[in-house]
């Protein structure tokens, strides 16, 4: 007869139970693989439960069983081979509900080996490759950490990597493990049998968004050299601190409650005529005082700390956009806001 449990439950709700199961002991032993942000989730799911009847760990038990053992048959013979000996053990149904799962939660991500790594071991370890490498490379790192060492290649390597990188579409499977296996020969990944997408505008983007500003004004230029349209395409689904000026006011005064004084103040010693005279039409007049006062007295600023203050107050507007608290108009009839 077959086992009910009381609902369904999300993974997360089932990695929870499965560590409870396993006891305080095993789970810690879990614990120290496990980045710190998921152990923060992980802990307030577990908080969370009251108790697991018998039935649920049982059932949860048992399907983290007939995972690992499919991880292992597609380690052994890919995903085809696994399928075949779990719908042969039970049945076609049971075997595609497992092998979809594992391929949906499991699934690594090409050059996983080089995401461990901090920037400057990155650029030591790709900065003699070629920059197609390079680029392939970057489109799977996280946006911050692609910054990061494009920012630090030579200058002339730099808008061609970028380029590269926004051009790329998709790369076959046989490509990515040959490239994996000349920059890490010990490498084992899991074969995916399909074409992995990487790069892109998308990819270029994030990148570029995550970059200094010296660096990301240099790729841009240098790029609109090369191809205009790329260029444009990019600046369609950026946004840099010019573009405050196509922001609503209530936008302008949202992002201005999250910026320190100070570094408006030095944001604005390099900004044009027209973003200043926007900003101080959406503050309070004592407060475009002191900000003025503030630009008065500080005298000189260097060109990279006026940079770096724009660049802050870019990603304070970008993370409210994320958050739905503002809205950045990107281009096009269907971005027009009324």
């Amino acid at each position: 007869m077959a086992r009910m449990r009381s609902r369904e439950y999300s993974g997360r709700e089932k990695a929870a139970m499965l560590l409870i199961s396993l006891g305080p002991e095993r789970s810690s032993e879990v614990f120290k693989h496990l980045r710190d942000d998921e152990i923060e989730q992980l802990t307030l799911e577990i908080a969370n439960i009251r108790f697991v009847t018998p039935e649920d760990k049982e059932m949860i038990l048992e399907e983290f069983y007939q995972i690992c053992l499919a991880q292992e048959y597609i380690t052994e013979g890919g995903i085809g081979y696994a399928k075949e000996i779990l719908e042969k053990a039970m049945g076609d149904q049971k075997a595609l509900e497992i092998i979809s799962r594992l391929t949906a939660s499991l699934q690594v991500r090409p050059f996983d080996f080089v995401r461990k790594a901090d920037p400057s071991q990155l650029l030591n370890f790709l900065q003699k490759e070629h920059p197609q490498i390079i680029a392939l490379v970057l489109a799977y790192l996280k946006p911050q950490q692609a910054a990061a060492v494009l920012s630090d290649l030579p200058q002339e390597k730099q808008a061609d990597v970028a380029r590269r990188i926004a051009t790329m579409d998709r790369t076959s499977p046989e490509v990515l493990k040959e490239v994996e296996r000349i920059l890490e020969k010990n490498l084992s990944s899991l074969v995916i049998e399909d074409y992995t997408v990487s790069g892109g505008i998308e990819s270029i983007v994030d990148i570029l968004n995550s970059v200094d500003r010296g660096t990301e004004k240099y790729i841009m230029e240098t790029l609109e050299i090369e191809d205009l349209d790329l260029v444009e395409e990019i600046k369609k689904r950026m946004f840099v601190f010019e573009d405050i000026l196509t922001l609503d006011n209530r936008s302008i005064q949202r992002f201005l409650r999250e910026i320190d004084n100070n570094q408006l103040a030095i944001a604005l010693k390099g900004a044009g005529e027209d973003v200043q005279k926007i900003i101080f039409a959406n503050m309070s007049k004592r407060m475009g005082e002191m900000i003025r006062e503030d630009m008065e007295y500080m005298g000189p600023v260097r060109l990279r700390d006026v940079e770096e203050a724009q660049q802050d107050i870019v990603n304070i507007i970008r993370k409210l956009e994320e958050a739905g608290e503002i809205v950045i108009a990107r281009g096009g009839e269907d971005e027009i806001i009324v």
